[in-house]
């Protein structure tokens, strides 16, 4: 453990010049007393680096020094790949490797590169999870991922609705979605995803399992999403809708939904509305995602549709009229 921060602390000075002992610190997770250790550690090794005292001082290596320690190694390479998501990566066990791989990298490159690096990384944050989303609690996530990392066949219980079922799962993938966790794994003859929240054991069966040469993660994810998607739009009702207003559409129906009804719209009446279906999991949902519209908005059909806006509205109006 001491190594590798001895490292991050030797590609810091590289690549940051003079920094204060505070600072680094502060980016080690360490106090300053262990940062004028490791300091000295450096030294008796034969790094040029030295301390200046004072306001202005700061801890800095000889002018011209360069480390040849800027090669990654396997795991470092793999985590570069998830650089846009430090939470990602944190979550994969990969965070301190993660941001050692950064330092290697930012120290190989030119000076006018590694400024363009560091202004872009201090102007641009990608936060994958949606608004007023909570992160599941993932507790074998690490046993998942290094199941994934070496190819190795996992003993699972998973929670369902209903009942609690044991599998052994041969993991391909990990996907996030919206910042939940999802397994793709071969179980048996057929490639399924499983929310990783609703792993509630995970072991090593202690075998190894050989991944399939032709095996496209990010195909086969986005064919399972859109034909889950599609799956889930179980009831349809005929709709009209003032073309004023069929953008609010999107406020509570499904994507997939609104783009097969936006296909689906006949050609603008004489009083700008259109005609389309709109499709989802249940009367209920379908009900709640027109009512945002409001009077720019007519179902047509199913009749138990329409009954169920115009008692809804009744009991607005009832609500409101004081």
């Amino acid at each position: 453990m001491r190594a590798s921060r001895l490292v991050q602390l030797l590609l810091m000075l590289q690549t940051r010049g003079r920094v204060t002992a505070g600072e680094l610190a502060k980016e080690l997770e360490v106090s300053v007393r262990t940062v004028y250790r490791d300091i000295d550690a450096l030294s008796a090794a034969g790094v040029p680096v030295y301390s200046e005292p004072g306001r202005a001082g700061g801890v800095q290596l000889v002018a011209g020094y360069r480390t040849r320690l800027t090669g990654l190694n396997a795991d470092e390479a793999d985590a570069v790949l998830l650089a846009g998501l430090p939470g990602a990566a944190a979550d994969l066990g990969l965070g301190t490797v993660l941001a050692t791989a950064q330092l290697k990298v930012l120290a190989a490159l030119p000076p006018e590169l590694r400024g363009r690096a560091t202004r872009i990384a201090e102007r641009v944050h990608i936060d994958a999870p949606g608004w007023f989303h909570r992160p599941d609690e993932t507790p074998t996530l690490n046993t998942v991922a290094d199941a994934l990392w070496h190819d190795r066949r996992l003993a699972v219980r998973y929670g369902r609705k209903d009942k609690v079922v044991d599998r052994h799962l041969d993991p391909l993938g990990l996907v996030m979605k919206a910042g939940t966790w999802y397994l793709v794994a071969m179980g048996g003859d057929a490639i399924r995803s499983y929310r990783v929240s609703r792993i509630l054991a995970a072991e090593p069966t202690g075998e190894s399992f050989d991944r399939p040469a032709d095996f496209d993660l990010a195909a086969h994810w986005s064919s399972a999403a859109d034909d889950f998607a599609q799956s889930m739009l179980r009831v349809h009702a005929r709709c009209r809708i003032a073309t004023t207003h069929l953008r609010m559409l999107r406020l509570m129906n499904e994507p997939a939904a609104v783009t097969a009804a936006l296909a689906s719209a006949s050609e603008p009446d004489a009083d700008g509305w259109v005609e389309l279906t709109l499709s989802s999991e249940s009367y209920d949902v379908l009900t709640h995602g027109l009512l945002p519209l409001g009077e720019y908005a007519e179902v047509l059909e199913p009749p138990h549709v329409r009954a169920k806006l115009a008692e809804t509205a009744a009991r607005m109006h009832d609500l409101y009229r004081g």
